[in-house]
């Protein structure tokens, strides 16, 4: 089994998932997310190097495990995998500990949407290199 990995498609990959949080959890359900989570705009500010610098390493390393999966293929494959791994796996198992930790569906789907479409990116963007 080969598995070598693209490295410049993972920085990509990460990068681009940091683009579509920057825009999830901004503009589109930024608001809504911080006021479900309870954070005020003073929280989000505290500690912002170690956040954004752990996210990065977390999605870099995301990245790599789901290169893994799709080897040498195309962005048609890439993104069907970055779907199943959202859908299938992320946002199913978020949907576990959301029930038993009775979080609301908003939170539910801000979280796992985000999740589902970023990995769905990362898998393309993999896909096409």
């Amino acid at each position: 089994m080969d598995l070598s990995i693209n490295i410049v498609a993972v920085i990509v990959a990460a990068v681009a998932a940091f683009a579509v949080g920057a825009v999830w959890y901004g503009p589109l359900f930024g608001k809504k997310w911080q006021k479900i989570v309870g954070l005020s705009d003073k929280q989000l500010q505290d500690g912002q190097a170690k956040v954004f610098g752990g996210a990065f390493v977390l999605t870099f390393i995301m990245a790599v495990a789901l290169a893994m999966f799709i080897g040498d293929n195309d962005v048609v494959y890439g993104l069907c995998a970055g779907l199943a791994a959202g859908v299938g796996i992320v946002a199913t198992a978020f949907g576990v500990n959301y029930l038993f930790e009775h979080r609301s569906l908003d939170f539910y789907f801000v979280n796992a949407g985000y999740n589902v479409v970023t990995l769905a990116i990362i898998g393309a963007i993999l896909g096409a290199f």
